[in-house]
């Protein structure tokens, strides 16, 4: 085979495997690099507000809280009903869902930006 042909075989198979797409990138670190420092920490309560270890803390501490209240002989700080533990509920849930429904949201741009990439994927193994 002489030269030119090689190279004009070469040139029609570099041509047929062109990529007209951007390369394939790791959705993770895409995702992270987005975020701001607000952002970071918004996850990060989120993660934590969503975890066994929080439910755990938080339900020792109420328990805790209602025994002492209901125990205490000489000083109820939030007696019966407990009005102070429900304001400090409320409180707590009233900026608790809004930051972990901005958490949701980004999850949902990163599951995105997850499902963009396996289309490129895909279709480069169709190409």
């Amino acid at each position: 085979m002489s030269t030119p042909a090689v190279v004009e075989k070469w040139e029609r198979a570099r041509i047929r495997h062109r990529h007209e797409h951007s390369p394939i990138q790791n959705v993770n670190e895409v995702h992270a690099e987005r975020l701001s420092r607000s952002q970071r920490i918004a996850d990060g309560l989120a993660k934590a507000m969503g975890s066994w270890p929080f439910i755990i803390i938080q339900s020792i501490a109420l328990a805790c809280w209602i025994t002492l209240n209901v125990l205490a002989f000489m000083h109820r700080w939030d007696p019966y009903p407990f009005i102070l533990l429900n304001l400090a509920l409320s409180f707590q849930a009233a900026y608790a869902a809004p930051i972990i429904m901005m958490s949701q949201n980004r999850q949902a741009a990163k599951d995105r930006l997850m499902a963009e990439q396996h289309y490129v994927v895909n279709f480069k193994a169709e190409e």
